[in-house]
């Protein structure tokens, strides 16, 4: 494996072992991670379209839509008519209750995931994420 594909392994890992300590953690709370991150994207972004959630998720639309499905069943989602065609979602009282304990359980987490950086790592870290993969990705290299 050339360095470049050990890279990418290594930056997949940390994130396999961030999810799954966030999807463990949050299931104390009765939730999962694509269920607080869903709850997160509709809360920041009200009158986004389901399409643009999605993206915002890294879900397929398909995927997202039966996630939405699935938070409107639980009673933590509503949806309604917005511009156009597109469908609205909001958070309902309870959603915005989950949400909010989601949110303190993901920052345990993220504080405990991180502890091993120092201020001026973690801006570096970011930093360097922040430049990963961008360009045009419309084409084959």
């Amino acid at each position: 494996m050339n360095s470049a594909q050990q890279l990418g392994r290594a930056v997949k890992a940390a994130q396999y072992r961030h999810h799954l300590a966030a999807d463990r953690a949050l299931s104390t709370v009765g939730t999962t991670l694509p269920q607080w991150d869903a709850l997160r994207a509709i809360d920041g972004h009200p009158g986004w379209s389901a399409h643009a959630l999605a993206g915002e998720t890294f879900m397929s639309d398909q995927a997202f839509g039966t996630l939405a499905n699935r938070l409107i069943a639980q009673g933590l989602v509503v949806r309604s008519p917005g511009v156009g065609r597109r469908v609205e979602h909001a958070l309902t009282d309870a959603g915005q209750a989950m949400l909010e304990a989601g949110n303190r359980v993901i920052d345990r987490v993220l504080a405990r995931s991180f502890e091993g950086l120092d201020d001026d790592e973690r801006r570096t870290l970011h930093a360097l994420l922040d430049r990963v993969g961008v360009g045009d990705w419309t084409t084959t290299p």
